[in-house]
């Protein structure tokens, strides 16, 4: 996806969450283990919630934010998805699907942090900073959440 302006931005975040939760579901029934299984479950429903969390802040962002050009900020793609997801959450253990899941996440943080301190309009930076505090309100609950599901 060609990311021109922050509304290409959140679509490409939006899409993201998705890409990831379609692979979890299509990898769980290969997985082996059953509490991998059970993990893949989880964190696709949760990836799916915030893939329409992410498309909300899409239809209720001001048009001046969402237009607002980004592309000289990103020399490249800025978050590398795996295209083929046959093989990678099926042959994982529960920490590898964690780490792997986590790793998605701090990547669009690392992101959004780089991105608030260029956006240079009120609105822009209103909207980066809630999809900031967003991700990161989320990758802590995911944190928890799956931390107390190794737990049993």
């Amino acid at each position: 996806m060609d990311i021109r302006t922050f509304g290409d931005l959140i679509d490409w975040t939006r899409q993201l969450h998705g890409h990831l939760a379609a692979c979890l579901r299509h990898c769980r029934d290969s997985q082996q283990e059953e509490r991998v299984r059970y993990l893949m479950d989880y964190l696709a429903d949760h990836e799916a919630k915030l893939e329409a969390t992410v498309a909300e802040f899409e239809k209720q962002a001001p048009a001046r934010a969402l237009k607002t050009y980004v592309y000289d900020f990103l020399k490249h793609q800025p978050i590398k998805a795996h295209d083929d997801c046959n093989k990678p959450f099926a042959e994982l253990d529960y920490a590898a699907v964690c780490r792997l899941v986590f790793d998605y996440h701090d990547q669009v943080m690392a992101l959004y942090n780089e991105l608030m301190g260029r956006a240079e309009i009120p609105e822009t930076q209103e909207l980066v900073g809630s999809l900031l505090e967003m991700e990161e309100h989320e990758a802590m609950r995911l944190a928890r959440q799956t931390e107390r599901m190794d737990d049993l």
